[in-house]
Parts: C-alpha cells; sequence; structure tokens
C-alpha cells in the first residue's frame, strides 16, 4: 500500500477503478442526453417534447433523494453503483436497439429516460461517498480534486462525443454510451475496498427524515438550497438547444453539442 505522503492517489489502483467508473458513466450520460434531445426533436420538431425529456431526467431526482439515502447508508455501496450502472448499460442498449431498427418511438424513449435518470438518483451521490473508502484520509483533498476535475472534462467531453459521434446514426452512439456504462461497471466491480462498513442503525421515521430535518433547522443552509433549486428548474436552457441549432443557427449536431458543451462549461 503506498504511503500517505506519495505523489498522488492514482498510485492507488482503487481510486483509479473509482475514476475510471466516473469518467465513463459521466461521458456516457452526457451522450445520451445529447443524443435523445436531437432524435426527439428530430421526430417530432416539438419544443414540448423536449421538454420532457428534462422532465423525465429531472423527476427521478427530485422524488428519490429520502430512498436512495436510506439505501445507501443500509446497503454496500460499491455494489449499488454497480446495479445502477448494470442498469443504465441495459437500458442505453434498448435504445440502441430500437433506434437501428426504427420501434418504440418517443414513449420507449421517455420510458427508457425515467429507468436511466432512476438509476442515477442512485448511483451519482452513492458513487461520490465511495472516495474515503478507496484512499486514506491524508488523501482526501487530492482525491477529491482529482475526481471533480474528472467529472466536469467529462461533462465538457461528452456532449462533444455524441454530437460527433450522432452523424453516424442514433443507433451507434448509444452503442458508444452503452460500451462507457459497461466499463463503467467493469470497474466498479473490480474496485477492492479495504474499510469495514459503519454501523447501521435501525430505520425509523427519524432517520429516515434526518436530512430534512438538518436543513430545516439552519435557515442558511435552507435559503441557499432553495436558491440553487429555484435556479436550475427556472434557469435552464439546455433542452431547448436543438431547436437553437436547427431552427435558428440552421446547424447540425455537432454544432449543438457545441453549445451545450459551452453551457455545461459555464454551470
Amino acid at each position: 500500500m503506498p504511503a500517505p505522503d506519495s505523489p498522488s492517489p492514482l498510485y492507488r489502483p482503487a481510486f483509479l477503478h473509482f475514476l475510471s467508473a466516473r469518467i465513463g458513466a459521466s461521458l456516457a450520460f452526457q451522450i445520451v442526453s445529447v443524443a435523445v434531445g436531437w432524435q426527439i426533436y428530430a421526430l417530432s420538431g416539438s419544443a414540448l417534447d423536449l421538454g420532457l425529456i428534462g422532465l423525465a431526467q429531472f423527476l427521478p431526482m427530485a422524488a428519490l433523494p429520502l430512498v436512495v439515502g436510506h439505501v445507501a447508508d443500509r446497503y454496500d455501496r460499491r455494489k449499488i453503483v454497480a446495479i445502477c450502472m448494470a442498469i443504465e448499460t441495459l437500458a442505453t442498449l434498448l435504445l440502441a436497439i430500437a433506434a437501428l431498427h426504427g420501434f418504440g418511438g418517443k414513449p420507449l424513449i421517455y420510458a427508457t429516460l425515467i429507468i436511466m435518470s432512476s438509476a442515477r438518483a442512485f448511483e451519482s451521490p452513492t458513487l461520490s461517498t465511495l472516495i474515503p473508502a478507496v484512499v486514506p484520509r491524508e488523501w482526501l483533498p487530492r482525491a477529491t480534486a482529482l475526481s471533480s476535475s474528472a467529472g466536469q472534462i467529462a461533462q465538457i467531453a461528452g456532449p462533444a462525443l455524441g454530437g460527433i459521434g450522432y452523424g453516424l446514426g442514433a443507433g451507434w452512439i448509444y452503442c458508444v454510451a452503452a460500451a462507457l456504462y459497461l466499463c463503467g461497471f467493469a470497474s466498479i466491480a473490480s474496485m477492492s475496498i479495504d474499510r469495514s462498513p459503519p454501523r447501521k442503525e435501525p430505520t425509523t421515521w427519524r432517520t429516515l427524515f434526518a436530512g430534512i430535518t438538518f436543513i430545516f433547522q439552519r435557515r442558511l443552509l435552507l435559503g441557499t438550497l432553495s436558491l440553487d433549486l429555484f435556479a436550475v428548474l427556472l434557469g435552464g436552457a439546455t433542452a431547448l438547444l436543438p431547436i437553437f441549432a436547427k431552427d435558428i443557427l440552421d446547424a447540425g449536431p455537432v454544432s449543438y453539442t457545441h453549445l451545450r458543451a459551452h453551457e455545461t462549461r459555464g454551470n
């Protein structure tokens, strides 16, 4: 095992597996988001349908936080992330098969997005909590910085890959996203964790709502989170970017991904 004062957490195989899983999942999510937006608008030309994509991705994130926290506290977090990535892989493969063979249409796309967003609601926060389990305490600042940087790079590079790959067809770029999810699953499944699991308290209404109670008892934190929530809900125009790219700028999916990458970088 490397000493805590080693040059970088990258010397630790478990952290490399974690980083590979995060990058793969982030790239795949961005690719699917770009491809789905362009595909839906190509099928219907409707701004409402684009808005429904955002709704399908947001609702599971809003509805599942209590369940996610409870599950992450009581079960093996590595297994939770692995299961979520397996679900995302299968869902993306379904999108690929549907696009290649021309069946399902919009209802299948929305249903698949809801499934993928539900899995991501569990995967994303749980994956972040694995950092302390794969590096020593002394490495946490460096490991967190590396993880954040890798995630940001993936958020910017993912839309570009999605737009360029969409030129080959929606089905093929979904296959690429499924392969990235599969790589993330393999990385998490093969990652070793040496930390012993924390003691689990019995599940009660108090423990289930402990996070909400904590936030409401601190007005400054409640106000900050509320402001951020409404800024995300009312200030984002990402879902409408296909309209700007196709109808206003008279451009293709590559230009659309330039807009998407710029908007992601701005956030």
